[in-house]
This record gives structure tokens, C-alpha cells and sequence, in this order.
């Protein structure tokens, strides 16, 4: 297969092969095999199919290019530095894997403008994808096609494929008919452990028209083969599989070849085996003056094209608000439905479960911000994502703000993470609590991107009741809550759900995540003036009749027991606050006084239906805890927090025991 042409658009492709080479034995670290392997793909998706501009990477109207395979990374980073993108130099490329360089041994967004995603985490590429592919279904519905019109491509592996998010994200991909996605699958048959056959005989061909896609198997080294099925999915009605037949570490020996695809950098004697194989002779790091210059041109190509954009934005009659939601702003008075909201229930004070209560909050915010797109896990009903006079998305109608996402919760967050990427778009979704351990990864993302995301989670604890232990998240609250980035938030009523919400959409830079109550929960506030879950933590109620002897401490729904605590400790002459903690990562956020004045100095006790990780950070030496020791049981809402002693009595006895020791 070595045997061919030395045409211009080979040795475009070569250079990336030289660079990759290169960069990796600089580092003594990375996968030459995949770029190598893929270099003729990507050399043609770059020079003749996709919309972009080196001198303005985030060019609303570009094409998204995401590398799914993300360990080869050096194929985007040498695609990056050869089109002529500013700040992808020779040094950074010098620089690869080193602290404080953009070229990390993963793409990383936020690295370098034209890293349209965090990948690395196989499967997480191609599903955030179908969600940039969805993103501008749906923005051009609202837009137009004059401001929003491109395409998305995915260069994914075996092992992408092989993931199970990328079975659930393909399926919902061909459901939908995204006919602007298009995804390169490198096919090479090789995996860490060996050929692919060890683990994996499917037809992936079958298996994706069985999903709804259009494909098509091509050589991959092969440039008219692979322009033709590139224009192919131009012109398909669906999305479009291209399988590229390869050789990893093309041009290398083949022991060698194989091996850089597991991290193993190629040696010198195998470099220059390569380059001799290929022809090259240019010293390391560099790209004769002539190629560098058609790669630059590349780059060039669809300048004219941004220029013609720009001129229509200009004289477009939707332009502010185009320019507002895809700079990601709220629009003016968004949150009045909210204020008029938390008045009335500071009237009213009705008993509702935070899920329900989340979606009348839902209901004044979702008209009031055109951006925001619900969805939920085949659990619409139960999680209360849904409003009323909100269409639904459908296939080939992408007019709506909702979607049923199936029960996909690892591709749906991964979808999620796309459309927040995308821009334009402010996505929150729905499922229980527990199956948080299903869009975990995603989530991870979110938080590593710094992605506006919301994921609202109900049927929060045992007090979801009969469903039993499988269905009660003991130990995901602290879970999610060990993630960098990421916010949590339980309120303790209505009024603090609506407070929550506002903070969810305010938050710009990382996830937030609503763990909401199945069951309802009485008023705990009467006023509604100031938004005090802005500040993550607060005192709901002072001690009475001098200083304070105890503070319970308490989320959620069991902010009411410390309620009914505090007044029965009343009774036995114990002078005891209660404090809220919606969100524990702001009120951590919060100044040493504040925190310090909220918590204070006397013993301090939590209380929550779930298990006791993380709350030493908040109780100190003089302390105790009322919640889980281990899983649930099947049983009432009711029943439950009495048999797992998760009740106002249980409380008392705590702090009887804390205060009657001080003395």
C-alpha cells in the first residue's frame, strides 16, 4: 500500500505523519499510530470539506470538527499548526504532554480556541458530538439557515465504537435523522490487548443502519475513495458512518506501528525507517516552505465564506439576540418569574416536593429563556422537566425545547455537554438521583470544560419509598459532590427549589446539579425578599433566649426535621439554630466570617438521609451526625426515616448527648 503517488495531497498528509513522529519522540510520550493512520482522512476532511477559518476559530457558522479518539491528539494538534492557527507553533508542538502547553497528551478545551472538546475518555467524543449536531438543528430552526448552517464531523476509534455511550448516542443520532453529522471511523482492527477480534466480532456497518445512518466502507489511505464518501454525506438525508479502512502507524514497521497506538513512542531507528518509507527527508519539526503553504491555504479556504457570514449577520434582523445567546448572556428580566414566584409561595406557603416545585420554576423560566432545552430519561412524568406549550424536538422537526432522550442517560449528558459546547443553548435534563452513576463521565466533563449544564435529579433519598435500596442514592450525593467544579444543590422547600434554580441558570462557568425530593415538604420561609441559597448556606432559625447550645445542621428534606428538632429541644431548655446547606459549594466560596457566623462555635450536629462522607468538613471535633450507615429498605416514605432514625427525636437525643457533655 506504500507504493503510490507522491501527489501534493499525500505529502499533506505526510507532514502530519512527520509531525506526529516528531512531537512524540520529543516527549517520549504519546500515540503516533493513530495520527499516522488517519492522516490521509483528516488531510482531506481539512483541505476540502471542512468550514473553517484559521483566523477565527470560533467562527459561529464553523463546522465542528471533534477528535472522538482523543489519544491522537497529535493528529488535531499538527492539523492545528500546518492550516496556520495562531498560538499552535512549532514550540508548542515541541512542548507536547509538558505542563502549561497546549498540546496536552489529550485534546482540552479551553487549550487552544479551535479544541472544539475535552476527549480522551473513549465514547465521550462522538456522543458530545450528535449533541453539537443537534444544537445546530436546532438553532437554525430558530435562526435561520442564512446565520446557522454547518456540519459536524468525528474522527472516532475501535474503541469508541465499542463503548456503550456511543451505541446509546449513535442510536438517538439516527432517530433524530442529524443528516449534518458525520463521523470517520478509523478502522484498524487494533486495541490495546491486540486485534479487535479478541472481544469484538459485530458488524459495525449493520449495526449502524440498524440505527438509522447512511454508510459506507472506504480505503482509508485512499484520497479520491475518501473525498468521494465525504461528498456522499454531504448530500444523505441521515447520518453518515464512514468506515477507513487503515493501518495504524502507516509508513512504520509494523511491530512498531502497532505499538505506538498503545502509548509507545516510536525510536529513532523506526522514525527514520518511516520517513524513508514515506520519502521524507525535512528535518525534525519542520515542513518544506511549498507544503506548509498549500496546508495554509487550507486554512484560507473558507474565509470568504466567514466574510459573506459576517455581512449577513450584520444586516440580520435577529442579530442581538443571536449574539446574546450564543455569548451565552440571560436575557434582560429573566428571573421576574421567579420573584413573582417566590412571593406567592412566601403567601401561600404550600407543601410541594421539590420536584414539582422545580417545575413551576420551570414554568416562568423556560418562555422567559429561549435557550433553555428540557429533556429528560424516559422519566419525564417523574422528574417534572416538562412544560406545558413547550413542543417537543422530532425527527427532522427541531422546532422544540424538549426532548425525549430515551433511556439513555450516559448519552444524553454527553449530548447535553455537545449543545452547551455548540453554544446558543442552555440544556438541563432529567433522571433519578441514583442513575446520576450513569452520566457521571459526562458530568466529570462538564465540570472540566467549565459547561453550563444542569441536570435536574429527583427521588432524591429514602424518601423516595417503595422502590427500595436500588433506587435510594445513600451515597451519590457525596459522590457528586467530590467532583471539582461541580454544584449541587437540595433545596429544603419550594421556596429554596426557586432560589436554586436561579443560582443553576446564573452559573456560567460548570455544571449544577437539582437533587429534588419525591415526596412534598412543608414551608420552611415566609419571605421571599433576598435570594439566600445565593450564598449556599444560611441560618434558617436563631436559637431563641440567648446564645446558641447546638447548631443542626441539614439539606434537603431534612431541614424540616431539624425544624421540628430545634423546637422540641426548646421545650427541654436547649437553645438550638438551625442552618440550611442547599449547596456546599458555595457557601464554601463564602468569606471565613460569614461561614464562621452561620455555623458557629457550639457543637454541631448534621443531619441527612445519606451517608456520612464529606460532612466532617462542616461539624468540626464536637460533633455528630444524624443519617445513613448503609443502604435502604423497601417501605413508605415515612416508615423509612423512622426506621433508619432519621427523625426530630433521633436529633434531640444528639444533642442532648453534645450539650449535656459540655457541662
Amino acid at each position: 500500500m506504500l507504493a503510490r503517488p507522491a501527489t501534493e495531497e499525500r505529502r499533506m498528509a505526510d507532514a502530519i505523519r512527520a509531525l506526529a513522529m516528531d512531537a512524540v519522540e520529543a516527549a517520549k510520550s504519546g500515540h503516533p499510530g493513530m495520527p499516522m493512520g488517519m492522516a490521509d482522512a483528516a488531510t482531506v476532511l481539512w483541505s476540502k470539506f471542512l468550514k473553517y477559518d484559521a483566523a477565527d476559530p470560533r467562527w459561529p457558522d464553523r463546522d465542528r470538527f471533534v477528535l472522538s479518539a482523543g489519544h491522537g491528539s497529535m493528529l488535531l494538534y499538527s492539523l492545528l499548526h500546518l492550516s496556520g492557527h495562531a498560538g499552535m507553533g512549532i514550540e508548542e508542538l515541541r512542548r507536547f504532554r509538558q505542563l502549561h502547553s497546549p498540546a496536552a497528551g489529550h485534546p482540552e478545551f479551553g487549550e487552544h480556541p479551535a479544541i472544539e472538546t475535552t476527549t480522551g475518555p473513549l465514547g465521550q467524543g462522538i456522543a458530545t458530538a450528535v449533541g453539537m449536531a443537534l444544537a445546530e438543528r436546532m438553532l437554525a430552526s430558530r435562526f435561520g439557515k442564512s446565520l446557522v448552517d454547518h456540519r459536524t464531523w468525528v474522527i472516532a476509534s475501535d474503541g469508541d465504537l465499542q463503548e456503550g455511550i456511543s451505541h446509546e448516542a449513535a442510536s438517538l443520532a439516527g432517530h433524530l435523522k442529524l443528516e449534518k453529522l458525520t463521523v470517520l471511523w478509523d478502522d484498524n482492527n487494533i486495541s490495546i490487548d491486540g486485534d479487535t477480534s479478541l472481544s469484538f466480532s459485530e458488524d459495525v456497518l449493520k449495526r449502524f443502519q440498524a440505527y438509522g445512518w447512511a454508510v459506507r466502507r472506504v480505503d482509508g489511505h485512499d484520497h479520491q475513495e475518501l473525498a468521494g464518501a465525504m461528498s456522499q454525506a454531504l448530500r444523505s438525508r441521515k447520518p453518515t458512518l464512514i468506515a477507513c479502512r487503515t493501518i495504524i502507524g502507516f509508513a512504520a514497521p509494523k511491530k512498531a506501528g502497532t505499538a505506538a497506538s498503545h502509548g509507545a513512542p516510536l525510536g529513532g531507528d523506526e522514525i527514520a525507517a518511516a520517513k524513508s518509507a514515506l520519502g521524507w527527508n525535512a528535518e525534525p519539526f519542520t515542513v518544506p516552505e511549498g507544503l506548509k503553504g498549500r496546508w495554509e491555504e487550507a486554512g484560507r479556504r473558507s474565509a470568504g465564506t466567514r466574510r459573506s457570514w459576517l455581512k449577513r449577520l450584520a444586516k440580520h434582523p435577529q442579530r442581538a439576540e443571536f449574539e446574546r445567546a450564543t455569548a451565552g448572556k440571560l436575557p434582560e428580566n429573566w428571573s421576574e418569574a421567579l420573584v413573582a414566584l417566590r412571593a406567592e409561595w412566601a403567601e401561600a406557603k404550600p407543601k410541594l416536593a421539590t420536584r414539582v416545585a422545580s417545575q413551576k420554576a420551570l414554568e416562568g423560566l423556560v418562555p422567559a429563556v429561549p435557550e433553555m432545552v428540557g429533556g429528560s430519561a424516559d422519566l419525564t412524568g417523574s422528574n417534572n422537566t416538562n412544560v406545558k406549550g413547550i413542543p417537543v424536538v422530532r425527527p427532522g422537526d427541531y422546532g422544540g425545547r424538549f426532548v425525549h432522550w430515551g433511556v439513555r442517560e450516559h448519552g444524553m449528558a454527553a449530548a447535553m455537554n455537545g449543545m452547551a459546547l455548540h453554544g446558543g443553548l442552555i440544556p438541563y435534563s432529567g433522571t433519578f438521583l441514583v442513575f446520576a452513576d450513569y452520566l457521571r463521565p459526562a458530568l466529570r466533563l462538564a465540570a472540566l470544560m467549565h459547561q453550563r449544564v444542569i441536570h435536574v435529579l429527583t427521588h432524591d433519598s429514602i424518601g423516595l419509598g417503595e422502590d427500595g435500596p436500588t433506587h435510594q442514592p445513600v451515597e451519590t450525593l457525596a459522590s457528586l459532590r467530590a467532583i471539582p467544579n461541580t454544584f449541587v444543590f437540595r433545596p429544603a422547600d419550594a421556596m429554596e427549589t426557586a432560589e436554586c434554580w436561579e443560582m443553576a441558570l446564573r452559573r456560567a462557568d460548570g455544571p449544577s446539579v437539582l437533587a429534588l425530593t419525591r415526596q412534598g415538604l412543608p414551608a420552611l420561609r415566609a419571605e421571599a425578599g433576598e435570594n439566600r441559597c445565593a450564598r449556599g448556606g444560611y441560618v434558617l432559625a436563631e436559637a431563641e433566649g440567648g446564645e446558641r447550645q447546638v447548631t443542626l445542621i441539614a439539606t434537603g428534606s431534612e431541614v424540616s426535621v431539624a425544624v421540628a428538632a430545634r423546637e422540641a429541644l426548646a421545650e427541654a431548655g436547649i437553645r438550638a439554630a438551625v442552618v440550611s446547606l442547599p449547596c456546599w459549594e458555595l457557601f464554601a466560596t463564602q468569606d471565613v466570617g460569614y461561614r464562621a457566623s452561620v455555623l458557629g462555635a457550639a457543637p454541631r450536629i448534621g443531619i441527612e438521609a445519606a451517608l456520612p462522607f464529606g460532612w466532617d468538613r462542616w461539624l468540626g471535633e464536637r460533633s455528630a451526625f444524624v443519617g445513613m450507615q448503609g443502604f435502604g429498605a423497601s417501605a413508605p416514605a415515612e416508615a423509612l426515616f423512622e426506621h433508619f432514625g432519621i427523625t426530630p427525636a433521633a436529633v434531640v437525643a444528639a444533642a442532648r448527648k453534645l450539650v449535656e457533655g459540655d457541662r
